[in-house]
Order: C-alpha cells, then sequence, then structure tokens
C-alpha cells in the first residue's frame, strides 16, 4: 500500500517574473540534495588530490650572447669573414626542439625503451604510493628481433632477493627469463635491467618505441620560453614522475645544444683551414722548384746581378702578385657569403681587374731588359712571389687554429637543471576547492532545473484561477509514511493499522478531511443525488487516501457511508480496509454475485465498502450496464453519502461513465507533482463528457520553505494536549 506523496518542487507557472524569494525557498527544500552533493564531490577532490601521482618539474636557464669570431686581435677580416648575424630566440628554441639536438638525448638516455610498474586500475598507483610500496625498474637496453611486430612485454619478478625475472608476450608465451645487473638474450630478445625494486609477483610493463616516437613525446613534453622580450635569455623546463630521470634529461638537452652550438660556430674556420692545408704542400713543391730554378740559372750563367732599374720592377711585380694571391684567397671567403652580384664581391673583382692591368704593363717594362737580366727577373719573381705565397698560406694556418681553438661558441648556460623538491600537479588545495565548488553549483543547478521542469501546482490560487475552487488543502501525513512501512513488514493486519482516521484522528490531514467534511456538506446541497464521485488527472496523487479517510470521518459523524472501489484495473482500497478484494464490483456487474455479497464491513461503524472484485478484461463495458446504475440507486437510498473511487480520467475513460450517476464530482490534485494545465485538461474532459468539475482537493500539501517565502499557506498542529507523560 503506498499513500505517500511525493516532494516535487517546483516554479509557479503563469508568469514570467524571477520570484527570488521562491527560488532561494527551493534551495532550502533541497538542502540536503545540495549539501550530500557537494560533500560527495569534496571527498572525490580529497582522493584525487590524495591518490594523484605527483608531477615534478625541473628547469635550466641558457643565455644566447651575439656571435664571436673567437680571438679581437685577429682584425676585422677575421671577425668578418666568422662573424654573422644574429640568431633570434625563436630560431635557437626551435633548434633546440629539433630531432639533431634530442635525437641525441634518446640515444644517450635510452629514451625508447619504456618501462613502468602495472598497478590496479584508477586506484593502485596512488594507493601503492601512500602506502611506500611503490616499484621501480631501470632498463638500459631492450632490443626485439628486427622482424617481429611485438614490440612489448610484461616483466614478472620471481625472486626479489636474488633479481631474478621474466618477460612473456602479450600473449603470456615466455620471451625470456634473467638476472638485474646481466644481459639477458633469447631468439633476438635482448633486455639489460640495472635496476628492479619490488615484492614477488610484481609487474612492469616494458615497451619498444621507435626513435621518432620517443622524439615526439620529448617535443610535446619539453617546454621553452624565452624569459622578458629580446633578453636571449630561454628557459626549458620539463615535468615528470621522476624527478631525477627529468633532471638528467633536461642537463642533456642543455649539453647537447651547447656543445653543437659550439661546433657550428667553429665549422666555417675548420672548412677554411683544411683548404689552406690541403694546398700548401703544391706551394711548397712550387716554391722548391723555382729556388732551384733561379741557382742552376745563376750556376750557367755566373750570377747575374740585376741592375737597379731591374730590381725596382722585381719588387714591384712580386708586391702585385702578392695582392692578386691576397685577393684570391679572400675571394674564395667571399663567395661562401655573397653572390657576385653583391657590392663586396664587384669590388672585389674591380680591384683585380686594376692589379692585373699593372701586372700587364710591368711586363712590357720587362721585355725591354736584356735577356739575361730578363731570365733572372723571371726566376727570382717566381720564388719571391712562391715565397711570398707560401708564408701567407702558413699565417692563416696559424690565424684558423687560434680562431678555432678559441670558439667558445654564443650559447651559455646560466643554470644547470634542477628538479622543484614540491610537485607542481596536482595542486591539492586547488582541486579539492574546485570540486566542493562544482558539487555545489552541480546541486544547484539540478534542483533549479528540476524545479523548472516540474512546474506541479503549489498554490491554490492556481487552480482557483481556473475556476475551479478548492475544497481542501490536506497536508502531507508522516503519520500515513509510518502506516504504510508497518503494512509490509507485518502480514496480518486491522484497520486501526491502515486507516490513519482510526490510527490518528488528531492527525492534520484528518483535520483538514473534517474541514472538507463542512465543504462538501454545502457543496451537495444542489445535487441530484448523494453520490460523490473522486477523480484526478493522473495515478499516484492519493485518491484512495482521500476517499477512505474522508468515507471514515464522515462514519465517524453519524453518517452511514458506503465507498465503491470503481478503479477495475489498479484498485488497492481494500488494503487499507483490510478486506479482500473479492468478490467485488467486477463480479456483481458481471452478474457473478449479488448486491449483498459484494457489500463489506471493514469493521467502521456506519461504513461499508464494496471492493473492485475480479480484474476483468472490460472494465469500461462493465460500467455500461445497468447494474451500475441499479447499484447506486440502491446505495443512494440505502446510505446517507456514496463515496465511489474512479482511475484518473486522462489515463481511461472510466471516471467519465460513472460520472454520468454522480451528483457530485469532486477531483484530486497532488502537491507539486500536477501541473495546473494537466488540471484544466482534467477538468475540460469532464465537461466534453457532460460532467461539471464541482471543486478540487489540493493533496500531500508540505510546509515548503519555497511556499513559505512565495506567500503561499502553511500549517499549524493544533490538536489537544496529551495527558500521558
Amino acid at each position: 500500500m503506498s499513500i505517500v506523496q511525493n516532494t516535487q518542487p517546483n516554479t509557479s507557472s503563469g508568469s514570467d517574473e524571477i520570484d527570488l524569494g521562491k527560488l532561494f525557498g527551493i534551495l532550502i527544500d533541497s538542502r540536503w540534495l545540495i549539501i550530500i552533493t557537494t560533500v560527495i564531490f569534496a571527498l572525490i577532490g580529497i582522493s584525487y588530490a590524495l591518490l594523484a601521482t605527483p608531477i615534478y618539474k625541473a628547469d635550466a636557464l641558457i643565455q644566447i650572447e651575439p656571435k664571436s669570431s673567437g680571438m679581437p686581435a685577429l682584425g676585422g677580416d677575421m671577425a668578418e669573414m666568422f662573424g654573422g648575424a644574429e640568431s633570434s630566440a625563436t630560431t635557437e628554441i626551435e633548434i633546440i626542439k629539433s630531432r639533431m639536438v634530442l635525437g641525441d638525448t634518446v640515444d644517450k638516455l635510452n629514451l625508447t625503451t619504456v618501462a613502468t610498474p602495472i598497478y590496479t586500475p584508477i586506484f593502485g598507483k596512488g594507493l601503492a604510493r601512500l602506502l611506500g610500496d611503490s616499484h621501480l625498474i631501470s632498463v638500459s637496453r631492450f632490443t626485439v628481433p628486427a622482424n617481429t611486430a611485438v614490440t612489448n612485454g610484461v616483466l614478472t619478478i620471481t625472486n626479489s632477493e636474488q633479481g631474478e625475472y621474466s618477460l612473456v608476450n602479450s600473449e603470456g608465451r615466455e620471451l625470456l627469463t634473467g638476472k638485474v645487473g646481466i644481459l639477458a638474450t633469447n631468439n633476438g630478445y635482448n633486455l639489460f635491467v640495472t635496476q628492479l625494486v619490488g615484492a614477488d609477483g610484481a609487474t612492469f610493463s616494458i615497451n619498444n618505441i621507435s626513435r621518432l616516437d620517443a622524439i615526439q613525446a620529448l617535443q610535446q613534453a619539453l617546454s621553452i620560453a624565452e624569459q622578458g622580450k629580446q633578453t636571449g635569455i630561454l628557459q626549458l623546463s620539463i615535468t615528470g614522475e621522476n624527478r631525477a630521470k627529468i633532471k638528467n634529461i633536461l642537463n642533456d638537452i642543455s649539453q647537447t645544444y651547447f656543445l653543437q652550438n659550439v661546433a657550428r660556430n667553429s665549422a666555417e674556420a675548420e672548412n677554411s683551414l683544411v683548404f689552406l692545408k690541403q694546398h700548401l704542400p703544391k706551394i711548397k713543391q712550387q716554391l722548391t722548384l723555382a729556388e732551384d730554378k733561379l741557382n742552376r740559372y745563376r750556376q750557367e750563367n755566373e750570377s747575374v746581378d740585376l741592375g737597379l732599374e731591374a730590381k725596382t720592377t722585381l719588387d714591384t711585380m712580386v708586391s702585385l702578385e702578392a695582392q692578386l694571391n691576397q685577393l684570391t684567397f679572400k675571394e674564395s671567403d667571399i663567395s661562401q657569403l655573397y653572390t657576385k652580384e653583391h657590392p663586396a664581391y664587384v669590388a672585389l673583382l674591380d680591384k683585380r681587374k686594376t692589379l692585373m692591368k699593372e701586372k700587364m704593363r710591368l711586363n712590357k717594362r720587362i721585355e725591354k731588359l736584356p735577356k739575361t737580366q730578363r731570365a733572372v727577373l723571371r726566376l727570382t719573381r717566381d720564388v719571391e712571389v712562391n715565397q711570398q705565397i707560401y708564408v701567407q698560406l702558413l699565417n692563416k694556418v696559424q690565424e684558423l687554429s687560434i680562431v678555432k681553438a678559441s670558439t667558445v661558441g654564443n650559447v651559455r648556460i646560466l643554470d644547470n637543471a634542477q628538479a622543484y623538491s614540491q610537485a607542481v600537479k596536482p595542486k591539492k588545495s586547488l582541486i579539492v576547492v574546485l570540486a566542493t565548488l562544482l558539487g555545489g553549483m552541480l546541486s544547484v543547478a539540478i534542483v533549479l532545473l528540476r524545479a523548472a521542469l516540474h512546474r506541479g501546482v503549489e498554490n491554490p490560487d492556481e487552480i482557483e484561477a481556473l475556476g475551479l475552487p478548492v475544497y481542501a488543502s490536506i497536508p502531507l501525513s508522516p503519520s500515513q509514511s509510518d502506516l504504510d512501512k508497518k503494512y509490509k513488514l507485518k502480514k496480518q493486519h486491522t484497520v486501526d493499522e491502515t486507516l490513519l482516521t482510526i490510527a490518528n484522528p488528531a492527525d492534520l490531514s484528518i483535520e483538514a478531511l473534517r474541514s472538507l467534511r463542512t465543504s462538501l456538506h454545502f457543496a451537495m446541497m444542489e445535487a441530484r443525488n448523494n453520490i460523490v464521485m473522486i477523480s484526478g488527472p493522473s495515478p499516484g496523487i492519493g485518491k484512495s487516501f482521500v476517499t477512505a479517510n474522508m468515507a471514515a470521518v464522515m462514519a465517524k459523524g453519524g453518517q452511514r457511508v458506503l465507498i465503491i472501489d470503481a478503479d477495475m484495473r489498479k484498485g488497492q482500497m481494500e488494503r487499507q480496509m483490510c478486506v479482500d478484494s473479492k468478490p467485488g464490483l467486477a463480479d456483481y456487474l458481471s452478474g457473478q454475485q449479488t448486491m449483498e455479497q459484494v457489500i463489506k464491513s471493514p469493521g467502521v461503524e456506519n461504513l461499508d465498502f464494496i471492493a473492485r472484485g475480479s480484474v476483468p478484461p472490460n472494465p469500461s463495458e462493465l460500467l455500461i450496464h445497468p447494474r451500475l446504475k441499479a447499484l447506486l440507486d440502491w446505495a443512494s437510498e440505502n446510505y446517507d453519502l456514496v463515496l465511489v473511487d474512479t482511475p484518473p480520467i486522462l489515463a481511461v475513460t472510466d471516471p467519465a461513465i460513472v460520472g454520468a450517476h454522480a451528483g457530485t464530482t469532486m477531483i484530486v490534485a497532488r502537491f507539486g507533482l500536477n501541473p495546473v494545465k494537466e488540471i484544466e485538461v482534467t477538468k475540460n474532459r469532464f465537461a466534453q463528457n457532460g460532467i461539471e468539475v464541482k471543486g478540487c482537493i489540493l493533496n500531500a500539501v508540505e510546509r515548503k520553505a519555497s511556499s513559505t517565502y512565495g506567500g503561499n499557506y502553511g500549517y499549524y498542529n493544533y490538536s489537544y494536549a496529551s495527558d500521558k507523560k
């Protein structure tokens, strides 16, 4: 037996204004839902903050300085040659994140091998950390056969004291067994475990990812940002669970970037140095040949001495050759930096053209000298020119060697990587606060949304606005809830245990029904008979509760009352009356029982009851039978009041059939459940069948904060004082 009424908060209909008082009242009514939801979310936030794996951060500082060419004392030419434009911070960040730099770190630290402990999903890892039962593993090498697609496995500790383990694949097939500190090999699988901490049976996942995947993962984890604007100071940071590991990774990245920067800056000098060293033996050989030719010629011609004019011409020629040779070296360097259309390159070519013209002029002067002097002059010129070239090459080699040795790059590591002692994630206090706020906001949103969607009537004025008077507002009875619970626990019942009028006559609901008795008396003064039909818009609104207890109140007032349960589909009023449902109305209407056989006495003076009887396949057809009119006419003559409880009109047509015989029709609406529109449709449905609804009974009214702040009515207990102590 279920008589208690559900509580459904809602907002008042028919108004676009926001009633802040009513909204506040709705929140107060749902305070326990809000509190419990908020507490649950807070506990979830606390649990996550405690169980989540701490994530640490390591960072380092690198300064990008203006490029330097090495030793400043070497002069402007060398500085210009190996200087170049400064690199921007954005360029250097991309260089650091390149595969050239990060790939070296991946190879050096073996980041292609990923080994992690296996815990129970969700809570296992956090609980193991809190209990100090964390597992550790360090793998320096893990290779698989080239022809296999399986690159992962599960390592299980078989003997923690001896450091023994076994490795199986995803199908459970054993790949190899080994021991910590010893390389284990089997069928192309190689595994070298350097550290293994855990109890026997502890498992670890080992996966061999590709080098490119490892580099991409490192690129995503690495964060680089310039400190300030145009400062050239870069902060490198990386996060991870293992503080030592992220520190080593960041240090290696910084060092690799620093070394490649130095190597890059000295690469130009190295290339020129290699070029010069390749040409030195050739120049040395040419100088030796020139000296030998000059000596042989002097010996053959008894050392011809040059005149003053020839000597001057020789010096000039040697000087020209030296300048041309120097232009050749400079052109070799400039060609690496500029094209031939560049002004510096054009100026160099113009200077060479001028020197070549002067050389041709001197050659014409030499042709005028005597033959012997010409020969000596030519041979001496070759010796001195080759000697100057050789000396210049030696000087260049020395200068470039100094440049290479003094190159320090334009990168300076300001701060080596350090891992913070405190975890950067999760932020425990923030998570707890956000979870609590989320729980509070979500619960408030649910309450307000539920109130907006469940627009059940809570104010009698809303019903009376439809032209339907409210004859009574029956408060929700906690005592009836207790009776329902006791009914489910016991098998045998009496009417004083099921009918609230008998069990607790001082209950507020019964007082409201006594008020209804008075109102109903005046409502029936103009009715054609003393038959009252009780119906409603939907199931579960408390029609049976109102009918049974109103009948008991009138019977105790001295009137002879008959209750007819006309709900032959789902009627259960026999539970309150503590009688059998058979035989009943259905059995009488089908002609199986007589009128006297279906009338039962529930044990309340002046009160008789007709149950629904056997469940028929055609309730509506039975109600149309003339026996119903005969029964109601007989009951009207032999009882002071006949109450007929019917199914909801919006569900079936039975109430319309019964209502044709009733002098008074009342409907029951449930507080917070039936919307005003539904009550209006109920009234119109009866009107379509020629039945006038006399009034409405608002059942299960609760004293709620939303109603109080909204200005609705309340109920007060004014029962007699008991002498029991």
